[in-house]
C-alpha cells in the first residue's frame, strides 16, 4: 500500500528532494509552500521553485499565507491521515497543534550538524565563521525551534572557494540522495530518533542586510567568510565616496598597507591583520556585475585609494 506524504518547502533548495522523492516512486499527496510573492515594483507575481515544480510534475499544492490559526488547513490535513510529512526550508513553524495529526511525524531536512547552527541561516553562518565543514540532519520536528531528535547526519567539507550558493547546491543533492535511505526506515520504525545535546547548540541568526557592510580593519580571512557567506544575498558590501559596491568573490593575498588601502590597480585592499583581499568580481550600485579587470577600467577607485573613506 502506498504511503501518504505531505512535502513542505519553499526555495530552490528544496526542489531536488521533491523531485527525488517523486522520481523514485513516492506517493506525494500534497506539497504546502509559501504563496506568491509580489516582486520589488509590484510588476510580476513570483512562485515559489517548490510552486513551480509541483505544476509541472502535476503535485498538488496549497499556499496559505499562515498555518497558525487555520482551521481550513488543520482540518484538511486531519482528513489527509498522511504518513509522514518531509519539511524542507517550509519558511513557517510548523504550530504544536500539527505535530501530532501526521503518522510519523513532520521529519525536517536541516541544512547543518545540529546542535549546532539551529535556526534560519545555517549555511551563511557556518561559511562567515570560517567553519571546515557543516552537512545536513534528518530530525523530528518538535516544539522547539530545530530541537527535535536526529536520526542521521551527513558531512561535507567547506572548501576555501565555497559560498552560501555552491554549499546550498551541495547540500540539497545530497539531501536528496540521504532521504531515500531514511524514508523507509522512519515509517516502518527501523530507525532511532537521538535527542540533540542543547548545551552544544548554537543559533543561526536570520542574515540582515547590514551584516554585509565590511568592515577592514577585521582580518582578510574573515573578510573573505563574509563575502563568501552573504553570496548572492544579500551580499557583503562597502561604500565609496557615498556609492555602495557589493564585492561578488575575493580572495586571499598577503599585501600590507593602510588599512583599507587600495593596494594596486587591480583592487587589492589592505585588511587588518597585515594581509589583503584581492577583489575577483564586484557589482557598483545600479550596474552589473563585472570582473575587476573590466571594472577598473572605469572606475574612480585607484592605487592610493582608501576604502575606510565612505
Amino acid at each position: 500500500m502506498l504511503k501518504k506524504i505531505v512535502f513542505m518547502g519553499t526555495p530552490f533548495f528544496a526542489v531536488p528532494i521533491l523531485k527525488s522523492l517523486y522520481q523514485n516512486g513516492y506517493s506525494v499527496s500534497v506539497v504546502y509552500t509559501q504563496p506568491p510573492q509580489k516582486s520589488q515594483r509590484g510588476q510580476r507575481i513570483n512562485k515559489s521553485p517548490i510552486q513551480g515544480i509541483s505544476e509541472t510534475l502535476k503535485i498538488e499544492y496549497r499556499t496559505p499565507i499562515s498555518l497558525k490559526n487555520n482551521k481550513e488547513e488543520y482540518n484538511y490535513l486531519k482528513e489527509l491521515d498522511a504518513d509522514i510529512a518531509i519539511v524542507v526550508a517550509y519558511g513557517q513553524i510548523i504550530p504544536k497543534e500539527y505535530l501530532s495529526l501526521v503518522k510519523k511525524g513532520f521529519i525536517n531536512i536541516h541544512a547543518s550538524l545540529l546542535p549546532k547552527w539551529r535556526g534560519a541561516a545555517p549555511i551563511q553562518r557556518s561559511i562567515m565563521k570560517l567553519e571546515k565543514e557543516t552537512g545536513i540532519s534528518i530530525m523530528k520536528i518538535g516544539e522547539k525551534l530545530d530541537a527535535g531528535p536526529v536520526c542521521n547526519s551527513y558531512k561535507i567539507e567547506i572548501k576555501i572557494n565555497d559560498n552560501s550558493e555552491t554549499i546550498a547546491e551541495k547540500l540539497s543533492a545530497l539531501a536528496a540522495e540521504k532521504i531515500l535511505d531514511n524514508i523507509d526506515e522512519i515509517l516502518e520504525d527501523k530507525i532511532e530518533f537521538k535527542e540533540q545535546n542543547n548545551n552544544e547548540a548554537t543559533y543561526a541568526a536570520k542574515i540582515e542586510k547590514i551584516e554585509g557592510q565590511i568592515e577592514w580593519d577585521k582580518a582578510a580571512e574573515n573578510i573573505i567568510g563574509k563575502i563568501n557567506g552573504l553570496y548572492p544575498s544579500p551580499g557583503a558590501f562597502f561604500i565609496y565616496n557615498g556609492e555602495r559596491y557589493k564585492i561578488l568573490k575575493a580572495s586571499l593575498a598577503y599585501g600590507s598597507g593602510e588599512i583599507g588601502e587600495v593596494l594596486d590597480s587591480y583592487l587589492e585592499v589592505s585588511c587588518g591583520n597585515k594581509k589583503s583581499i584581492k577583489i575577483l568580481e564586484i557589482q557598483r550600485q545600479g550596474k552589473r556585475p563585472q570582473n575587476i579587470g573590466e571594472f577598473m577600467l572605469g572606475s574612480q577607485i585607484k592605487k592610493g585609494s582608501n576604502l575606510n573613506n565612505a
